[in-house]
């Protein structure tokens, strides 16, 4: 009894403290945890599998650095897809902010398949293999444009080169080129794709968004809208499995490493729940 009373009047800072080690340790001393593959991420999976040779992945990164480790390991996963499977691969943003964010994420991919290239054809090629098409504002003109012309909204790309010199771009024109849009964000972009680039041109939409969202957008994956979702840091780690799994693609899994941390701190929250119930029941006992 005497330990559940002081338990009871413990510091709270001493549980700050408590949780702080037990969500830094895994993280400085990370390990792979294999996750079960759930339905949605499944079938997101599957949709950019099918996609065939004759059609391109559009993949709208839209996340800032606040939602960045939530979603920066699906963009990365979605890339490691794309190029292991020889899909070609067109990038863009709906806002100006995550621009830097989805050059990072493309240079890394890139270079992580160049460095173990052996001849040309096995190397990623920009233009050939993947396009960045960078910012266009409005949002309501790219979600909506590109159902007409992608280069008409995109005459040049991030890098000022006129869209339609890029080989890649030579035979993709508009929606009915592409096979799916995956939408990588942490606000409500998910929705617009569906909004207005479905509902107007019938194209696949899937998403990629944070735990926050899950409530607001998951109607939408049940509703048959979204072809695939994943949802936060879980729903990144499951895509990174079966990248690895299936595709046998090496490369730093964030979102899995960080499993271990996000497990820990849950437990431990549980843990002080219990402790302080307990205490609590007691005290009002005695």
């Amino acid at each position: 009894m005497k330990i559940l009373e002081y338990l009871s009047t413990l510091d709270r800072r001493i549980i700050y403290l408590v949780l702080a080690i037990v969500v830094i340790l895994p993280l400085i001393f990370p390990s792979i945890q294999r996750v079960r593959v759930m339905d949605p991420v499944g079938k997101l999976f599957a949709a950019i599998d099918a996609i065939p040779d004759e059609q391109i992945l559009m993949l709208d990164f839209d996340y800032d650095p606040q939602t960045q480790p939530e979603l920066e390991p699906m963009a990365v996963a979605l890339l490691r897809h794309a190029f292991n499977r020889r899909i070609k691969v067109a990038v863009l943003s709906l806002y100006v902010q995550p621009l830097g964010l989805a050059k990072k994420a493309l240079d890394q991919v890139a270079e992580e398949f160049n460095s173990q290239a052996k001849i040309r054809a096995d190397s990623i090629v920009y233009g050939q293999d993947y396009v960045f098409l960078g910012w266009q504002p409005p949002p309501i003109v790219p979600l909506l444009g590109m159902g007409i012309s992608i280069a008409e909204v995109y005459p040049r790309d991030y890098y000022g080169l006129r869209t339609d010199s890029l080989p890649m771009m030579h035979k993709v024109r508009n929606f009915n080129d592409v096979g799916i849009i995956v939408c990588v964000s942490g606000g409500n972009a998910p929705i617009w794709w569906v909004a207005y680039s479905q509902t107007r041109f019938g194209v696949a939409v899937g998403a990629g968004i944070t735990s926050v969202y899950a409530s607001e957008l998951y109607q939408y994956f049940q509703s048959g809208q979204f072809s695939g979702l994943m949802i936060g840091m879980k729903g990144a780690a499951e895509y990174e499995e079966t990248v690895a799994s299936s595709l046998r693609v090496s490369g730093r899994r964030k979102a899995t490493e960080a499993l271990g941390s996000l497990n820990a701190a849950h437990l431990t929250i549980i843990i002080f729940i219990i402790i302080g119930n307990i205490s609590f029941v007691a005290r009002r006992r005695k």
